[in-house]
């Protein structure tokens, strides 16, 4: 069973990789799989865009707050991106554009700052993954 840094949300790369190849394969993915590519692409995202200044929320596994600029503290945040599990990860591995999920409707952004799209994608294990 996969398991993430706790502290830091990062799986090892075998995990990762493990965890992609089941999700690939799989009609109905596991849920730690989705879990830890879940939390291992948000920690990516924190890494690269550090701040709190819109809120990413992939229910049920992991929420951030990235990009620096006006602090969020308490309340709906003035930015804030959701999307399920599936959508995130597609995004993370550039394989749906942001333009594609926002126009579907997988993926609701609101507010100023809240289009990630030029710092996707999050993972791509062919150069590196983070």
């Amino acid at each position: 069973m996969p398991t993430a840094d706790a502290t830091r949300g990062l799986a090892d790369e075998p995990e990762l990789r493990a965890a992609l190849t089941r999700l690939d394969s799989d009609e109905r993915p596991e849920r730690p799989d989705l879990r830890l590519v879940v939390k291992h692409s948000l920690a990516v995202l924190a890494a690269r865009a550090p701040g709190r200044a819109v809120e990413v929320r992939v229910p049920p596994f992991a929420a951030v707050q990235v990009l620096g600029g006006p602090r969020h503290g308490r309340g709906t945040p003035p930015a804030v991106v959701e999307t399920d599990p599936a959508t995130w990860i597609a995004l993370s591995r550039g394989r749906l554009s942001w333009h594609d999920a926002v126009g579907s409707g997988r993926l609701r952004a609101s507010g100023v700052r809240s289009d990630l799209s030029a710092l996707l994608p999050l993972i791509d294990l062919e150069r590196e993954t983070t």
